[in-house]
């Protein structure tokens, strides 16, 4: 018995999580994949340029970083529609709330950073006919726009109104698909991330979350190779259970592309078990340097990623932030930053069983490509130079009656399972052996009376024997006798 019940410990325990993390509204993980409990926030540091005049003069841009501005974030699902064929589709929306117990300064702070419409607008034109691009200077400085602008953090944010909006689409119609209001951040805060269809692991649990098609697409085109414009892995949520420690995929819209992490180390949160997966070093890196990345290509230094063609064409890169893992060229053509792998390097824990992130910080910096363009007279003698916005990070981790939840139903029962067949597997030994000396000496007495009874038989038959053979033959009359 107690070998049959370590047994059936050793297989009803594997399946559990693998029925807990699957896509259905009957399963425990069910609600917190719907409306995430963890508390997010999204910390937003900004660059603000500290000698512009100078910059016009071609002078190598100062930086300070201003901040941190902190936003809570609130996800949640809509329009969740399951499918005959293992899938499921959603929207998940993001609310984003100031946060100033937690920020260091205020949306209402002044922040000098590049005029980013203008200054994007120059590098998209600098191919058309001069003509153009003089008309285009005259107006600008009609409207009194400069290289450098001066505004509040929740305007760079959230957006603002100008002017020059309505005069690109006036003077060069289709170049910025947009009206009204620009911001950075105008499109994330009470929107949603496109439609998700992804594997409810209902029929095979190791493809449970990942993503079956993303708007209805199986890859998309902002690409110039078939394996960069792939969807690969999952929404960044969660991942199929009992993973191994080698990599995880997951598909980022904010970025337009999938991003593959790396296993560096096995650790704990909280006491719960945990894979760390880190950015590789060949992320952002350039066609030189990793032929795979050549898609993502027109390229410029390794550790900046061109992600233009999916943000109006506007020359914006992504990268880490203060680039970190990026080519030193990057960092010595501006002053300010300093790359740290502690500071600037995002990470993921999972629990390898459930595949569920306990502790998370995905960062990403946005940087600004400019220069001279001539015919634009705003633009100066600003030497070509990539130069950082902000970035930000988004975090979480589990924590409060959820992290408890999950340490007791994944941590702590199943190491009491643990322990408990040991101590079975300890109790049985002396059980084992009782057994085995209660046989033997059971065995033992069945042989000695076994003994016992053939030799009285034996010797029963032996005076029998003897008798007879002394007798002599009966004869009639003294069995006559011996009837009287």
């Amino acid at each position: 018995l107690p070998a049959g019940t370590q047994a059936v410990m050793w297989v009803d325990v594997p399946p559990l999580p693998a029925l807990n993390v699957r896509i259905d509204p009957s399963s425990i993980s069910f609600s917190m994949w719907k409306d995430i409990p963890v508390p997010f926030y999204m910390t937003v540091h900004f660059f603000e340029v500290m000698n512009p005049k100078e910059v016009l003069r071609g002078a190598k841009p100062v930086l300070s970083q201003r901040g941190p501005y902190v936003y809570r974030e609130f996800r949640y699902k809509t329009n969740i529609t399951f499918h005959d064929n293992d899938t499921v589709s959603f929207l998940e929306y993001r609310n984003l709330f100031f946060q100033p117990h937690l920020s260091n300064g205020t949306e209402d702070e002044y922040i000098i950073v590049p005029n980013i419409l203008m200054m994007g607008a120059a590098v998209m034109m600098e191919h058309l006919p001069n003509f153009v691009k003089l008309l285009l200077s005259g107006a600008l400085a009609g409207l009194k726009q400069e290289a450098f602008m001066n505004r509040t953090v929740g305007e760079i944010m959230w957006g603002y109104e100008d002017p020059l909006i309505d005069t690109i689409n006036t003077l060069v119609p289709g170049l910025i698909p947009f009206k009204g209001k620009f911001g950075l951040f105008a499109e994330l805060n009470n929107s949603n991330s496109g439609l998700f269809t992804v594997n409810t692991g209902m029929k095979d649990i190791s493809r449970v979350h990942m993503v079956d098609s993303w708007n209805g697409l199986k890859k998309v085109n902002y690409w110039r190779s078939s394996e960069c414009n792939m969807i690969n892995g999952t929404a960044g949520e969660m991942w199929p259970p009992f993973m191994s420690p080698t990599s995880l995929e997951f598909y980022s819209p904010d970025a337009c592309r999938s991003m593959t992490l790396v296993y560096e180390q096995s650790g704990k949160f909280e006491g719960v078990p945990t894979y760390r997966f880190v950015a590789p070093k060949t992320l952002f890196a350039n066609g030189t340097d990793y032929p795979p990345n050549e898609g993502f290509c027109p390229c410029m230094q390794s550790g900046i990623q061109n992600v233009s063609t999916c943000r109006l064409n506007a020359p914006i890169f992504i990268s880490h932030p203060h680039f970190y893992n990026a080519d030193p060229a990057l960092v010595n053509a501006v002053e300010g930053l300093h790359p740290s792998k502690d500071q600037h390097g995002l990470f993921l824990d999972v629990h390898p069983m459930t595949g569920i992130p306990m502790n998370c910080s995905i960062k990403l910096q946005l940087n600004l490509y400019i220069k001279q363009v001539s015919g634009i007279i705003q633009t100066g003698k600003i030497k070509p130079v990539v130069l950082p916005l902000l970035w930000f990070a988004e975090s979480g981790s589990i924590e409060g009656s959820v992290l408890k939840q999950f340490y007791t139903n994944l941590v702590l029962i199943p190491s009491l399972l643990d322990y408990l067949q040991y101590i079975f597997l300890g109790l049985s030994v002396p059980l084992i052996i009782s057994a085995a000396v209660l046989m033997a000496m059971s065995q033992e007495k069945c042989s000695l009376f076994w003994s016992s009874n053939k030799k009285n038989s034996d010797n029963n038959k032996a005076p029998q024997a003897t008798s007879a053979e002394k007798l002599p033959p009966v004869k009639g009359t003294v069995l006559r006798e011996a009837r009287l």
